[in-house]
């Protein structure tokens, strides 16, 4: 995708900070980080949303994902990171690409998750979600 900023590093149109590299998956330094040592992971094939995102891709990602972190955390003496990826606009993705934000963490780093919370209007309404939310997956109760 020539449009892709992603796909433009990927291509070695632009460049990037990398930390690791494989034949699926680029990780690199985000330029705009929350914390010493964001990094960005992503799929070598674009894919605009982890609903689209090969199964083989997301198990990549999600392997390669806490050797990242760990290896951040290690680098900058974080106590923790998190994982977050955005899908859609609404959620906050800013670059349509599949992309994984692996960000080191300290105590007191600043960086407030969740911003808020939010209440079901009545154990009811929980349950109708809940239900929905099964009957589309075809899980049922007794499923892990």
């Amino acid at each position: 995708m020539k449009d892709c900023v992603f796909c433009r590093i990927l291509a070695g149109e632009l460049p990037c900070d990398r930390v690791y590299e494989d034949d699926w998956l680029l990780a690199f330094l985000d330029i705009a980080p929350l914390n010493e040592g964001h990094t960005l992971l992503i799929p070598k094939e674009h894919h605009t949303s982890v609903t689209t995102l090969p199964p083989a891709y997301a198990a990549r990602l999600m392997q390669m994902a806490p050797r990242l972190g760990a290896a951040l955390m290690r680098v900058t003496k974080g106590d923790g990171f998190n994982l977050m990826l955005s899908n859609g606009a609404c959620a906050g993705q800013v670059v349509p690409h599949v992309h994984l934000h692996v960000i080191p963490r300290h105590p007191d780093d600043g960086i407030v998750l969740p911003a808020r919370s939010v209440a079901y209007a009545s154990d009811a309404a929980r349950a109708t979600l809940r239900d929905a939310v099964r009957r589309r997956l075809e899980v049922t109760a007794d499923a892990p």
